[in-house]
């Protein structure tokens, strides 16, 4: 009886960790977003994640939500200081993603400044 308990115990930490390993090295797509920064902040009740917007049109109407993971310090200290201006983001999306990862499934690897397309001198 012990015997069994143990193989179906360690069966599920087998598949648990398996599909960690899966969400966290198999991205499902990678890309860029620009946009106006109009929000980044650090946010939650047990777990403390980077969450942040941009706004990818004149009227705001198409917001692009994204994370950033603790491990990216200098992405994380570039938003801050960038917030409020026009930045080109590069991401990567998952499958999924767990609660202290961050709200979405799209995780900021690289973030610069750019110019805004709508107000070129």
């Amino acid at each position: 009886m012990k015997k069994t308990l143990l193989y179906i115990l360690g069966g599920i930490l087998a598949l648990w960790l398996l599909f960690y390993a899966f969400i966290y090295f198999v991205p499902y797509s990678e890309g860029t977003r620009s946009g106006e920064l109009i929000k980044f902040s650090r946010k939650g009740v047990i777990t403390k994640t980077w969450e942040g917007e941009i706004s990818q049109g004149i009227s705001g109407a198409q917001i692009f939500q994204f994370s950033v993971l603790d491990e990216n310090d200098e992405v994380v200290k570039q938003l801050q200081e960038y917030e409020g201006n026009y930045v080109k983001l590069k991401y990567v999306e998952r499958f999924s993603t767990f609660f202290f990862w961050g709200d979405t499934k799209y995780f900021i690897t690289e973030a610069e400044l750019s110019q805004s397309p709508h107000f070129r001198r």
